[in-house]
Order: structure tokens, then sequence, then C-alpha cells
């Protein structure tokens, strides 16, 4: 058969499937319909007027569909998958297995178009345009029937929409209206506008909210009345803005903040608090109910916003509140305000504190697995103390150990094991020679840490490895964090070194540096800004920053930037000096409901000077792996065009350089109940800033686009609710290491052949998503 007869055939069998893929889930779905009833596949609305714009009648159309009720059953590329599979599981018999579960969580139940009401829907229909302006809308509704499925189909006739012709605010001498007076600069209510329904109501909030942050904590959104008058003809109304008769008195006033009480020991089990009177402490405006003296008087006059005489504001009220929560001492905050006794126009407030345990033990232990072929666990103790001197501080004392071994692959044999311990003290405070508040409900934090760990990789070496830190951590808001650590010292010592890695070093001199006694110091800082949790935003990003500059100020003092032919030692160890930085950009695009677009760019750059000539191993970069180019395996790619040859027969070096450029794009779908589906694409490398003729080809170049590695792939993500279990298949699509011409491997890809899968392709196992 020649190969034209050949594709043909082919191609008519793939005809053949797809069509056959329609009939069976197609047909199949409408005969397990009861008798007498229709499938509904969904309802169209049609706007009939010849004023409105062609994009403005588009964008109505979906607003008005996105109402009917009920919802289809969803389609896939025209076919109803979770209705087909409801239908094939049949009737379960009992509420557990696999029929029951494919019925009730995969499955879809049909939605039938004896459920619609097209006169209800026609009613929704119309009073939404009606709100939106179109005064007296017409809306009649039909439907069509063929091969047991139904549609509904609307039809709306708007007349001409109304706009607004003046918007009037209260004047009359009342400070409540003088101060309602003053929010209509930021009023969404302008004339020439359309008028809108919901925006009337925003703006009753909005003023609402502009009144709690001048005192009057009584005054609600139902108590202003926006009057309409679309009396006057033209299509054009009038709005007046008006403070209702029956507004109570109190919310006419505004409130000042009186006595301040903290009850630090609340329990919610108790209908009241008993106390003493040796348990009442006044600390400056703040009467303070400590009946176990739990506290010092200071951690509240930290945390609350409110003083003696303020007016009260929502703003320092949903402050105070989150920096009791941010605080991580209590497990339920309660604060209620009533007014006062005493003087009038004033608020008690009341703050009900209940305590979370003081200290407490968690146990971790995990399961890990990653694309260089290792599979180990991990188990972590932590003993925490929440209140250790009474201020709100939090002790953490962990101890941790794991052990990672490679089952496959060329490090088979190679098992990493690791042991250490790590000492936390944070203080809801900054401690420093200056003074800090802040205005950010996060409570400011000052963090001391020391850390050991032995790291053990069998037949090579060992590494002992210590660390202490001292700096601070912020917010500005929810959006905005900030840690800045102004001592950070790393001390690694190797031991244990074999024969056979030391036989490597002769062949790689860079893999001496591995090993080499390392001494790192100097401040490190990193700036987050995300709006992720912003769920209704299409467009969302992430951003991180990080500078990490090391024995700077001490090559100014010792000399060493100037000392070109001496390296400069501290206990005799010579201390690294460089700058690094780094970035991470992340982009996501929500595309639907269950779909986004999910996009991320790191670029990094490391220089060695003074008393190095190299950055230190540990604070090099690399590639590939898990949640990186995922169709290469971790430390195996680059730098630039260079490709690692195993320097034995057991072991592969980790690749690591001075430069990175990375590129990642996934989108991402919800399949069905906890399953989740991704394409993606990633790029990048990294680079050598200075040649190393060990390394041919990792150097920085002009032409460093020609270098770049390109993966592609799928993956799986069940969300489990408490984690993400993540499997991604990816195989390459451009190797830089080739030579060129021969760099894109597109051509090659060959799912059904042994060899190439064997060689291509990367399965990763992850928890969580990459980015």
């Amino acid at each position: 058969m020649s190969k034209k007869h050949s594709d043909m055939k082919i191609r008519y069998i793939q005809y053949f499937s797809v069509l056959s893929l329609f009939f069976v889930f197609g047909c199949s779905n409408t005969k397990y319909l009861p008798e007498g009833d229709l499938l509904y596949t969904g309802g169209s609305v049609t706007v009939e007027d010849s004023i409105i714009k062609k994009k403005d009648k588009k964008a109505l159309e979906k607003e008005l569909e996105d109402l009917l009720r009920p919802k289809p059953n969803k389609q896939i590329f025209g076919l109803r998958p979770k209705l087909w599979i409801y239908n094939i599981a049949g009737e379960p018999k009992k509420d557990k297995g696999i029929r029951h579960w494919l019925r009730t969580k995969v499955g879809e139940e049909p939605v039938l178009f004896s459920k619609v009401d097209l006169d209800y829907n026609a009613s929704v229909l119309r009073n939404f345009t009606e709100n939106r302006g179109y005064f007296k809308t017409r809306v009649s509704a039909d439907s069509t029937a063929k091969n047991k499925r139904a549609t509904a189909e609307y039809t709306v006739q708007p007349r001409r929409q109304y706009k607004i012709k003046s918007v009037k605010f209260p004047a009359d001498s009342s400070e409540l209206s003088k101060e309602i007076a003053k929010t209509s600069r930021r009023s969404r209510l302008r004339p020439g506008r359309p008028y809108d329904l919901d925006v009337i109501k925003q703006e009753r909030e909005r003023i609402d909210a502009r009144l709690k942050e001048k005192g009057y904590y009584y005054f609600n959104p139902d108590y202003i009345l926006a009057q309409v008058d679309s009396s006057k003809g033209d299509y054009e109304v009038n709005i007046k803005i008006k403070i209702k008769e029956e507004t109570p008195e109190k919310a006419k006033v505004a409130y000042k903040i009186d006595k301040i009480v903290v009850y630090p020991n609340f329990s919610i089990s108790k209908d009241s608090v008993r106390y003493k009177k040796e348990d009442i402490v006044q600390y400056k405006d703040f009467t303070i109910i400590d009946t176990a003296n739990t506290f010092n008087p200071r951690v509240f006059d930290r945390t609350i916003y409110f003083k003696k005489g303020d007016l009260y504001n929502r703003q320092d009220h949903n402050l105070t509140l989150n920096r009791f929560v941010n605080l991580g001492t209590f497990n339920f905050v309660k604060n209620e305000f009533r007014a006062s006794d005493s003087l009038k126009n004033t608020l008690d407030s009341y703050y009900y504190l209940t305590l979370l345990p003081k200290k407490f033990i968690r146990v971790e232990v995990l399961g890990k697995t990653n694309s260089a072929s290792y599979t180990g666990t991990e188990i972590n103790v932590n003993w925490n103390n929440r209140n250790l001197f009474k201020g709100a501080e939090l002790l953490t004392v962990s101890i941790f150990g794991g052990a990672d071994f490679q089952l496959a692959g060329q490090n088979k044999g190679n098992n990493i094991y690791k042991l250490g311990a790590e000492t936390s003290l944070t203080w809801p405070r900054f401690i420093a020679p200056f003074k800090f508040e802040g205005s950010s409900g996060f409570v400011p934090r000052t963090k001391a840490t020391l850390r050991y760990e032995y790291q053990n990789r069998t037949q090579l070496y060992s590494l002992n490895s210590f660390n202490a830190s001292f700096g601070y951590l912020w917010k500005e808001n929810i959006r905005k964090e900030h840690q800045l650590n102004v001592l950070d010292v790393t001390y690694v010592s190797p031991n244990n070194v074999t024969p056979e890695y030391l036989a490597d070093i002769d062949k790689n001199s860079a893999l001496g540096r591995v090993i080499e006694k390392q001494l790192i110091f100097g401040p490190t800082y990193s700036y987050t800004f995300t709006n992720t949790m912003q769920k209704r935003k299409k467009n969302t990003f992430y951003f991180n920053g990080e500078l990490d500059l090391a024995g700077n100020i001490t090559g100014l003092i010792t000399g060493a930037n100037i000392k070109k032919d001496k390296t400069v030692n501290i206990f005799d160890v010579p201390f690294s000096q460089y700058i690094k930085i780094k970035t991470d950009l992340r982009h996501y695009l929500k595309l639907g409901r269950d779909s986004e677009l999910a996009s991320r760019l790191i670029v990094g750059a490391g220089f060695a000077y003074g008393n190095s000539t190299v950055l230190p191993t540990s604070k090099q970069f690399v590639v590939g792996g898990t949640n990186s180019i995922r169709a290469f395996r971790a430390r195996t790619l680059g730098p630039g065009s260079f490709l690692a040859e195993p320097t034995t027969s057991t072991y592969l070096p980790d690749q690591s350089a001075d430069l990175k450029l990375e590129f990642s794009t996934e989108y991402r779908a919800k399949l069905f109940s906890i399953v989740r589906g991704a394409v993606f694409v990633d790029a990048g490398n990294i680079w050598l800033l200075n040649a190393d003729p060990d390394k041919p080809g990792a150097e920085i170049s002009k032409d460093f686009m020609n270098d770049i590695a390109v993966g592609a792939g799928a993956g799986l993500r069940f969300d489990l609710s408490f984690l993400v279990l993540r499997t991604d298949l990816a195989f390459p699509l451009r190797k830089p290491y080739l030579p060129d011409g021969e760099k894109w491997v597109i051509d090659k890809i060959d799912f059904g052949s042994g060899p190439w899968r064997k060689d291509n392709l990367i399965l990763n196992i992850a928890i969580g998503y990459p980015f």
C-alpha cells in the first residue's frame, strides 16, 4: 500500500472515531430520559433594539444568558461526558462502591426540560434590564424541541436606556448631612451615566463606609434613600439622596471611644467573666482583666489602635481585630462596642480573647519524590511555646531527619541522608534602635534563628552546615510583604570525602567547590507582592524579588576588594563576597470559572568579586526538575550548551551557574470532581559569567538565546483540599547541547518508540502546583 493511501486510511479512521463518539455520547444520553420528557440543552437570549450598539447588545445578551436557570449539563467539545457517565453507571444499590462514586461524584444528573420555567426566566430578564435603566422592557419566551432535546429562546425588547440628569445630596445644616455631602466627590452617580439600580446600592454602601470612618457607628446603608424621578421625559432621571425620616437619633451622631476593656483569658464556654479586684490592671488607656497574669500589658498597647477619646472608625476597628488574630496566640477573638453609661455619644470597647494552647508539639511526616529519580521521606518534630516571655513571643525548637534513595537512574546507590536541628524565636514587634509601628493589620516581627544540618551523600562526601540569622518581617497590607535579615551567617564544612569523589575532582575541578569550606555572611532582603487572593479579578499577579549581599562591608574593612592576589580568611576560612539578585514574576489569566492560563518568568544573576572568584555552590542557580523545566531532570541542564558527562558509572554531578532565565506557561482546567488537567510549555537555561575550560559552551554570550532549552507536557492534579497531588509527564522540544541546526527535536518525537520514551519522557510527581 502506498504512503498516500495509508494516510487517507488513517484519516478516515480518525473521522469515523470522532463520529462514533458523538453518536455514543449523544444517543445514549437521551435514551435514559423519563417517558415524555426532554433533555434541556440550554437557552439563548436575543436583544432586539436598533439603538443599542452591536458591541453593547452582545454584552447585554451574554449577561442575560448567565441569568437563565437551570444551567444545562456541562459540555466538552460538544459532548456531555459527565451525563454519559451518570447514565451508564446506573442506579447504585448501595451508598458506596465504584458505581455510587461514578454516579454521584463524577457523573451529572440530566437537566430535564420539565424543570425549565419559561415565565420565571422571562420575569428575571425583565427585572434585570429595567434595573439597568431599560424601563418598560418586553420579554417573550419560546422553546424548540427536536430528537428528545429542547432549547429555550428568549426575545428581549428594551426601550431606550435612561441616563442620569442630576444628582442632589443632602443640603441641610445637620452634621450628618454635611458628612454625606462631603462624599459626593467620589460618587459613582454622575450626570450622563446610565441609570443602574446596582450602582445606587453600591453608592449607599460607599456612603455608609465613609460615615463609619467618621464615627457614625450605628449608621447603616438602609438609612439612605435614593429618590428617582423619571417624570420629566427625555429618557432621563433625577436622583436625590436623602436620609430616611425613620432613621434613629443614635445613627445620626458620631461616637468617640471611652473605656477600652480587654479579657485575655475569656472562655466561650462560660456565660460571664468572673474575676477579682486584683485581676484588674490599668495600663495607659486600657483596662486589662487578666485572671492568670498571662500577658505583659504592653502587648495590648501595641495591638489595639484605639485610644481613649479617639473618634470611632471602622478601619482601626478591623485593623485591631486583624492584629489580635495575627499574633498567633488566640483561637477566638470577639469585639463588642456598647454605648457608654457615663458619657454621651461615646462607646466602650470590649475585647474577649480565647487562648490557644501555650505549648504544643507538632509532628510532620512527608513522603517525596523528584525528577532525579530520588524517592524519600522526612520527619520533623516541632515543639512550640506561643507566649515565652508574656509578650506573645513564639519559640520553636525543631529536630528533623530524612533520607532520599535513588532506586533507578544515573545516581543509583548514592543515597542522601540528613539530620539536624533548628531553634527560632519570633517577637511580635521590631527589636531595633529605631521605632517602627506601621499602619497595617499585620504585626511586624523580629526573628532570630539558629540551625545545624548534617548531610551525607553515601560514597561521596558529608557536609556540616551551620546557620544563624537575625531579621525583620513586616507587611504593608495583605498584598505587600517584606523580609530583611540584617545578619545571615552560614558556615559549611566537609568531612568523610571518599577517594572516589577525590578522583572525580581530578577530572572535573568544579566538583571541588562543592566540598570547600564556606563562610557566607551579609544582609538579605526580599519583597513580595501578590493580589492572587482577589478571585474576581481576571488578571492577577505575584512578584518576588530577592537581594543577597555577602561580605561587602567586610571586604571594605579587610581590604579584600583590592587584594587581587591574596584571599582574606576569617577563622582560617575564606569568606564569600558577592551580589545576587533574583526575580520571580507570575501572571494568572482567568479564562473561565474553572480554567486559567498561568505564566511565570524567573530572572536571576549573581556576581562574585573581591574575596571570591565564583559564587558559593549553595548560592548558584540550577534548572530542571518538578518545579522548573520539567522535560529535563533536576540540576542536569546547562550551563549554556554544555553537556555534562557522567564522572563515574554511578552518578551525574549537579550543574549550576551564575545566571538564570526561565519561562513557563500552563493552561489549567477542571476535568471533573477533584481532578484537574494541565498542558504546559517550559523554557530556559543557566549560564556562567566567565569561561570555564572544563565546561565549553557554558559562558554567557550575545547568542545566549541559542542555548534556550524548551520542553512541553501534560499533567493531572488531584485536589484533595488539604493538599494537591501533581503528576506531570514532559518531554523536550529543544535540546541546547545538540549541534546547531539539530537543537529542535520536535520532528523526532515518537511516543510509540520504547527507546525514545526511555530517553525523553520525564515523569514528575510532586505536591502542589509548580507556580
